[in-house]
């Protein structure tokens, strides 16, 4: 099977946000199983491709032709790169200030134009696109093989004027929104399949209040929206292996944890201690509860824990942090920023993993924390709710602490929680065990997905 995959990011060689991650993951182990995984993206400028050539495809309506790399990455294989005019950045969505490029519906919506004309080109047997980057590619072919939509995250939906619909070849009132037009729900209209990145994330959007506009949409296609589970990449995320460790474990060494702890605290500037450590690697925006964990922060004395942020984002959130981080500087640590070594160590040194989103569709830190050892504190939503089992309500088989609350109550309450079974060496080892063994890789998703594209294709 011949599968066109289509994506604005594809980590690690561009990742904003989870996208990235989901593109290399799945099309890594979809070629695993035999699947031909032609991977196009754009060209922001700057990736150097192995036995690269060069072409030009000609995007019809798009006023001139698109410049066409073919290649390998290193360590991922062979790519396509479309260059489009102004798709070059230094950031794939956002200019040095962190506002949208004001002429980004211009640069996706031809991106999608020159997806549209490969796949019209190569012929493939099947098309999967992902997030609005690639919405439009639907309304721009009269004739398009069997397609697979998936929605990464449903917050961004690509709005832009009406104008953009006379560009449209086929059902552009598919894509009208509110005298607008609105890639995402233009591809969810026209998609065989709608695959969203968790079972419960899938339900949430059905839901006028958790739906962000989009929940009719999706409700409409019935039985042909689902949600498929992220994984995470084992290989990467590996502490018997892991490059960024200062000592390698697996479950029989799991002890070696706190000797990370330890040297990680001596690098965070503090002396080591007993307390648990408290990690949180994101993004800082109001989605992913950052707010939340710094109002929490005022009871880690009472918890007698410590706790280290790494991230970086919204200004209002990170000057916030450093507030708290000079008030609070014997128990909390802020580095703004992302250092891919200190979040593996970060992953690595945790007794405990804090994620408290207001939504989440996946979901990959709380994977990456319990396959190192760190027992996760999450609220109860999206891709959260499906793969943190708490360990007070089900004793046997929990994997952390899930908040009853979004809020600062219920999230120190969680905490609490799990603090109290982090003291105690039985319960500690048993969930980290559970977490540590269960298999959170790209695997069982992978398999999932080539299902529906075999039940797609066929149905064709």
């Amino acid at each position: 099977m011949r599968v066109l995959f289509a994506t604005a990011e594809l980590a690690p060689f561009v990742k904003v946000g989870g996208l990235g991650d989901a593109a290399a993951g799945l099309t890594g182990a979809l070629r695993r199983r035999g699947v031909e995984m032609q991977v196009v993206l754009p060209d922001y400028g700057g990736l150097p491709l192995v036995q690269s050539g060069e072409g030009i495809l000609e995007v019809p309506g798009w006023g001139g032709p698109a410049r066409v790399r073919h290649g390998s990455l290193d360590g991922f294989g062979d790519v396509t790169l479309v260059g489009t005019p102004t798709m070059a950045r230094s950031h794939p969505y956002n200019d040095p200030d962190g506002e949208g490029w004001p002429d980004n519906d211009t640069r996706f919506l031809s991106f999608s134009a020159a997806v549209a004309a490969l796949a019209a080109s190569m012929h493939p047997d099947l098309l999967h696109l992902n997030d609005w980057h690639t919405g439009a590619v639907l309304g721009l072919l009269i004739e398009p093989p069997p397609t697979v939509f998936t929605i990464h995250n449903l917050a961004y939906q690509g709005w832009a004027d009406g104008a953009w619909l006379r560009r449209l070849r086929r059902r552009p009132e598919a894509y009208e929104w509110y005298g607008g037009m609105n890639p995402l729900t233009g591809a969810v209209a026209l998609a065989d399949a709608v695959v969203t990145v968790s079972p419960t994330f899938a339900a949430e959007t059905l839901r006028p209040e958790t739906g962000f506009g989009a929940h009719e949409a999706l409700a409409a296609r019935g039985d042909r929206y689902i949600g498929i589970l992220n994984g995470i990449d084992t290989d990467t995320w590996d502490p018997s292996t892991d490059p960024h460790l200062p000592l390698h474990y697996d479950l029989a060494t799991a002890g070696r944890k706190r000797e990370i702890g330890r040297r990680l605290c001596r690098e965070l500037g503090w002396e080591p201690s007993q307390d648990p450590l408290i990690g949180m690697v994101t993004r800082l925006t109001d989605q992913k509860g950052v707010d939340l964990a710094l109002e929490a922060a005022s009871s880690l004395p009472e918890l007698g824990a410590r706790m280290v942020l790494l991230g970086s984002g919204e200004r209002a959130l990170a000057e916030r942090a450093k507030r708290v981080a000079a008030a609070m500087n014997d128990r909390f640590v802020f580095r703004e920023g992302y250092d891919e070594g200190l979040s593996h160590r970060i992953f690595a040194a945790s007794d405990l993993y804090l994620m408290p989103s207001r939504f989440e569709p996946a979901g990959l830190t709380q994977m990456q924390a319990m396959r190192y050892g760190s027992m996760p504190v999450v609220t109860n939503v999206g891709g959260l709710h499906d793969t943190v089992i708490d360990a007070d309500s089900s004793p046997a088989d929990g994997l952390g602490f899930v908040a009853d609350d979004t809020d600062t109550l219920g999230v120190v309450d969680a905490l609490t929680r799990a603090v109290r079974a982090w003291r105690s060496t039985r319960r500690r080892g048993a969930i980290r065990e559970r977490g540590m063994t269960r298999d959170w890789s790209w695997a069982g998703p992978a398999e999932q997905y080539h299902r529906l594209y075999e039940e797609i294709t066929s149905a064709r």
